[in-house]
Order: structure tokens, then C-alpha cells, then sequence
């Protein structure tokens, strides 16, 4: 059974959908690559009952109390874009990795391309910590949510990566 709740957030709305009680998807509002059962509304059933933790798990992590995820997720998606989106969450808060790296790091540094899509089409943003990807020479390139996004969390998880306005 498929289920959805959205959830405030500093970043605006997240839907959050769970699978048989496990998260399944996290999702900011006009994002790229939203599932084509994405709408109004989402398939499945309104309901907040798996969420409880997501939602405080989420908000510990934008009070900056949290630096991982222990929610239980599960992704679908290709066998490489799972083996890059396990690669993601093995990126540690506050830190980078370069689209390069991680195709390194999968075993064939010519797969920075493919790295690139599976992270843009990574259905679990934030948990699974795709914004912790940049480009080679250290730009923000690239994010489903928005580069102001992007930005904003990595913001987030290293102050000193802050511009002089405040986050949220």
C-alpha cells in the first residue's frame, strides 16, 4: 500500500511517500523528474501514519542536530542508479564528492555521465544526500530541487559554505 503526507519544511513542502510503511520517496515542490504518478494527488492514500519519524528525523537534521538518516528506505530504481544512490548516502554530512569520484568510487571513472542522471533522478532528496554532489572544479551544477536548494543545504551541513544572507 502506497501512502503520502507532506511535511513543512525550511525548503517549502516536501511529499513524502512511503511503500508498505517504508519511505520510497522525498520530494520538494517543482523539483525535476517527479514520478509521472506525481500529481494532485500523489498516487496512494493520504495518510501521516508512517511518517512520525521522517518528520522528526527531518527536523533535527534542519535544526541541525541530526547528520544522518536512520529512516528505512527504499528506492526503486535501476540496478546502477541503486548502486549510485547507496554511493550517496555514503557521502558524510558536510562533506563533497565530485560527479568523478563517485564514478571512480562505482569502478569506471568513464560513467560520469550515468553518475550524473542516476543522482538527478534520485527519488529520496535529502535522505539519500544527492545535493552532496558538485561539479569537478567545485560549482553547484545540477539539482533536481534547484541549485538555491542545493545551495541552501550544503549551506546548511557547513555554515562556512554560507553566503552573508541567512539560510532560512
Amino acid at each position: 500500500m502506497k501512502t503520502y503526507t507532506v511535511i513543512d519544511s525550511p525548503l517549502g513542502p516536501l511529499t513524502a511517500v512511503a511503500t508498505a510503511a517504508v519511505l520510497s520517496g522525498l520530494y520538494m515542490q517543482r523539483a525535476a523528474h517527479l514520478p509521472a504518478s506525481f500529481g494532485e494527488p500523489v498516487a496512494g492514500t493520504l495518510s501521516d501514519a508512517a511518517f512520525d519519524q521522517l518528520r522528526e528525523e527531518l527536523a533535527e537534521y534542519f535544526a541541525r542536530a541530526r547528520t544522518e538518516f536512520t529512516v528505512a528506505t527504499a528506492a526503486s530504481g535501476t540496478p546502477f542508479q541503486t548502486r549510485v544512490w547507496r554511493a550517496l548516502a555514503e557521502i558524510p554530512y558536510g562533506q563533497t564528492r565530485t560527479y568523478g569520484q563517485l564514478a571512480v568510487e562505482l569502478g569506471d571513472p568513464r560513467v560520469v555521465r550515468a553518475v550524473g542522471a542516476a543522482n538527478g533522478r534520485n527519488p529520496i532528496s535529502i535522505v539519500v544526500p544527492c545535493h552532496r554532489v558538485i561539479g569537478a572544479d567545485g560549482a553547484l551544477t545540477g539539482y533536481a530541487g534547484g541549485l538555491e536548494r542545493k545551495e541552501l543545504l550544503l549551506a546548511l551541513e557547513d555554515p562556512a559554505r554560507a553566503r552573508a544572507t541567512p539560510l532560512f
